[in-house]
């Protein structure tokens, strides 16, 4: 397993790749436009009309964009490994590191790194720049709650990233991916939620955002709540690493 850990070529070489693909660029910088973008632009128009006009959750209300910004991170997540799968791409990648388990790797560092960067910077962005737009209303840095979700928020953004990774290795296409999780995360998550009760809290959309709150749900905190996420990105993960290693290029 050693042998197959990244190596400083590998996670350059894959970098290299991000940076030259415009779409996946392109998706990359739109996580923090779309979170810090709508956030404060929301803000600005009904953030100071009354209390709670935002949610009943104001530590919550804090990252209403990151709504947005996760649809731009799974589409750099799935862009990411989906562009591997055209033109040959990826017997040229695996010319250049033969053995798939530490192409895969450092794959996955080098999206799950950006994603985590990006994140944590748009966190940071979201919530000073969104609570400038308050009023009376406004949270301030070290509140209850404040710093977790700005660590978290990042978090959520880079699982939320590797897990439409994962599933773009197994189906080998963006495309499918993004049709079948921003549906779920959008709709399918909610309509679940009021119909199931519990069950739907260890989704990993509604697990992940626990973070946010003030409060933890029902049975799961904070952290808890990140950890059922994690769970989902890296089960999604294993069958993209499986699907690399099996599958013929």
């Amino acid at each position: 397993m050693r042998a197959a850990l990244p190596t400083v070529p590998s996670l350059h070489s894959e970098w290299i790749k991000i940076r030259s693909l415009r779409g996946s660029f392109g998706a990359l910088i739109a996580v923090f436009a779309a979170t810090a973008g709508i956030q404060m632009l929301t803000a600005a128009a009904i953030g100071t009309a009354e209390a709670g006009s935002m949610g009943q959750d104001p530590l919550f209300a804090a990252y209403y964009g990151l709504l947005f910004g996760q649809i731009a991170a799974m589409t750099f997540g799935a862009g990411a490994l989906s562009g591997e799968f055209r033109n040959g791409a990826l017997r040229t990648s695996l010319a250049a590191v033969p053995n798939r388990t530490r192409f895969y790797l450092s794959k996955m560092a080098v999206v799950g790194g950006l994603a985590l960067l990006v994140g944590e910077i748009a966190g940071l962005v979201t919530f000073v720049g969104g609570q400038a737009f308050m009023g009376p209303y406004a949270l301030a840095l070290g509140d209850p709650g404040t710093y977790r979700a700005i660590v978290g928020s990042g978090l959520y953004l880079a699982l939320m990233a590797l897990f439409a990774a994962g599933l773009a290795a197994v189906l080998r296409s963006a495309a499918a991916v993004l049709s079948l999780l921003i549906p779920f995360v959008l709709m399918v998550s909610f309509i679940v939620g009021e119909a199931s009760g519990g069950v739907a809290q260890f989704l990993p959309d509604r697990a992940g955002q626990v973070v946010m709150h003030t409060q933890g749900q029902d049975a799961l905190g904070p952290w808890s709540g990140l950890g059922v996420m994690a769970l989902w990105a890296g089960a999604a993960l294993f069958a993209g690493w499986l699907a690399v290693r099996r599958r013929d290029a």
